[in-house]
């Protein structure tokens, strides 16, 4: 169980998390919407479309690392400066079973936060009638990027 005693370095981290979400043209392709935002922990959904699948009607795995990755970034982001901006700088994932299902959930936890670096995990479970299953799992690794022009936010 990741640690719950964050320090939240920026009082409107959730405006700003949904501000920048907003902004993710890959996020509104996709039909994903941020479901949660609290420090260190941000929850993702999705629903399951046509054109996100790959040939045998499953949710794609490029789909499921993205939205995992946002989700990973954004709990991260949640803990970082009012001047930082949030990379994905490493992850890797785990595909633990077909992602089939009506709707998908991904949550990103961060594990450590650092000024600089921050460690993150993050679950997808698709759900289907009524039934939640753990698809995959991501580890992330992500960096606070200030004093660029072209990386605000």
């Amino acid at each position: 169980m990741p640690p719950t005693d964050f320090v939240v370095r920026s009082p409107d981290y959730e405006r700003r998390v949904r501000d920048s979400f907003a902004r993710q043209g890959i996020m509104g392709t996709m039909g994903a919407t941020l479901q949660r935002v609290q420090p260190g922990e941000v929850e993702i959904g999705l629903e399951w479309a046509p054109g996100l699948t790959q040939q045998h009607g499953f949710l794609h795995a490029g789909v499921v690392s993205t939205a995992l990755d946002s989700a990973c970034g954004y709990a991260g982001f949640t803990l970082m400066a009012p001047d930082a901006a949030v990379l994905t700088i490493e992850f890797k994932v785990n595909l633990l079973a077909p992602a089939r299902g009506q709707r998908f959930r991904m949550v990103g936890r961060v594990l450590k936060s650092g000024r600089t670096i921050t460690v993150t995990e993050g679950q997808a479970f698709a759900i289907d009638q009524g039934r939640e299953t753990l698809v995959a799992t991501m580890n992330a690794t992500l960096m606070a990027i200030t004093g660029r022009a072209d990386v605000q936010g």
